[in-house]
């Protein structure tokens, strides 16, 4: 079985990621969306973290291909953990590309792990969870850039 893991705060989930994820629902068996929690970081409070589970697994309610953990510690030890065998990354820079390929590296030389690469499309170059935070904070509505479960059929 092909595993990812598609590591990352999530905070917020956005489009770009989801079209990551989509596009890699092709090449791997099993996705998972894995919410690192960095307690250096200030992308989010912890208090959030259920919900940010919860807002990501609603969303692929209906992908039994994707499922969404958090976790603490390094991400290659919790990709060991769940199995997977590639790390799964987007790219929209070259500084992104750039942070990634050393990333990359580093992965491999310490666990094996390899990590696939994936461009984000032209459209979502442009848009990053700190980008959607900050426009969120001076309140500007956000909701273009959040992807929502499409409709149930009932």
């Amino acid at each position: 079985m092909k595993i990812a893991l598609f590591p990352g705060s999530f905070n917020p989930f956005t489009v770009g990621h989801k079209s990551v994820v989509d596009r890699a629902l092709g090449l791997f068996d099993r996705i998972i969306i894995a919410i690192g929690v960095n307690e250096n970081k200030s992308d989010g409070e912890p208090d959030d973290l259920p919900e940010r589970i919860r807002a990501i697994a609603n969303l692929y309610a209906d992908e039994p291909a994707v499922e969404v953990y958090s976790y603490e510690g390094l991400t290659v030890d919790f990709a060991e953990a769940m199995g997977a065998g590639w790390l799964l990354r987007g790219v929209r820079t070259v500084k992104d590309f750039e942070y990634e390929s050393n990333m990359a590296d580093i992965n491999r030389r310490i666990s094996g792990i390899e990590t696939l690469l994936l461009f984000t499309l032209p459209e979502h170059a442009c848009i990053s969870s700190s980008m959607v935070r900050e426009l969120s904070h001076f309140g500007v509505d956000t909701s273009q850039f959040i992807p929502t479960p499409s409709p149930q059929d009932d």
